[in-house]
């Protein structure tokens, strides 16, 4: 009878363990369970949902990321509004509870950094970094244009953030030692916007790459975009030859799956483009005449809103540089 009991207590124990990390995930309902995974000895990354914000995923939908030092945190893009960023801290002290002593924001979209306001508020001594002209968008009509873009497509989810904008500037080739880790800045604009960073992890060679990368979702490229200066920035960043490469939205892995796909996906936009222009074809003629030469990226979340867009934008691209 006790051995049957010892047995029931260990049977019981074993699946209390198995089913923890998603009990004690941080639950979106219908949109999923999300904590931090690791990725090496230092660093962790919460790979976010694929979708656009919404009112099912309270407008989270990046990949925060921590890097472990001797004293505290360091943060790279704690999400997309003020109770985001209170329900990541949450998913941080699970993993330790060391104080938050630094935070990256690869770039100006919304998404990746208003839970700054958290961090902040959490711990006043925190010190922020970002492209100097992402720190004078967020501190301009950017940062209000994103604040109201994220409650209005959550529906008011994220009442109750404002801007905290990064204080500190890096750009290209900096480097930047905190509590004992070492960063190397890599910032080649513009290219997913004209604000971009790359923030190297020297010690566990892994390389953020903000939203110049994508895995399985499709991303946007606006006013501030270059889509030919995000090939060159993926090539670059491939060339860096990291173990580990960190997508803004998308699985992390190497970069033959962090970077190849989406490179290759760019690469071929930009060629089907430049032989339609060559072939004096309108945008919407090229779109029309190749879609069935991307079903690999079909299923890519956001394909069928973006793909057009992005032909269009390659197509201004390659007009302008024919001038």
């Amino acid at each position: 009878m006790l051995n049957m009991l010892i047995k029931k207590i260990i049977i019981s124990c074993a699946l209390s363990l198995l089913f923890a990390p998603v009990l004690y995930a941080w639950d979106l309902g219908s949109a999923g369970n999300y904590q931090f995974e690791k990725i090496n000895n230092a660093v962790y990354v919460m790979h976010g949902p694929l979708d656009e914000p919404n009112a099912a995923n309270d407008g989270f939908m990046n990949n925060p990321a921590i890097i472990i030092s001797k004293k505290g945190l360091i943060v790279i893009d704690p999400g997309s509004s003020y109770p985001v960023g209170k329900e990541v801290l949450k998913e941080i002290e699970k993993i330790s509870d060391k104080p938050v002593i630094a935070v990256f924001n690869t770039h100006i979209h919304g998404d990746h950094w208003l839970a700054n306001q958290a961090i902040k508020e959490k711990y006043p001594a925190v010190k922020i970094y970002g492209h100097p002209d992402m720190i004078k968008q967020a501190n301009g009509e950017q940062g209000l244009i994103w604040v109201d873009s994220m409650l209005r497509m959550t529906e008011g989810k994220t009442e109750g953030t404002r801007v905290v904008a990064p204080e500190f500037s890096i750009n290209h080739s900096d480097s930047i030692a905190i509590d004992g880790q070492h960063f190397r800045i890599h910032s080649m604009v513009p290219a997913h916007t004209n604000t971009d960073i790359m923030i190297e992890h020297i010690e566990s060679k892994t390389l953020f790459l903000g939203d110049n990368s994508f895995y399985k979702r499709m991303g946007r490229f606006d006013d501030s975009s270059s889509m030919l200066g995000n090939i060159k920035v993926l090539e670059y960043a491939a060339d860096l030859d990291m173990v580990n490469y960190v997508p803004g939205h998308g699985q992390s892995g190497s970069s033959d799956t962090a970077i190849k796909p989406f490179l290759d996906y760019l690469i071929h936009v930009k060629e089907v483009v430049q032989l339609g222009f060559d072939d004096e074809l309108q945008d919407f003629e090229i779109k029309k005449k190749v879609i069935n030469q991307f079903g690999h990226y079909k299923n890519w979340h956001g394909f069928d809103t973006n793909f057009g867009k992005h032909i269009n934008s390659m197509f201004l691209e390659i007009e302008k540089s024919a001038w």
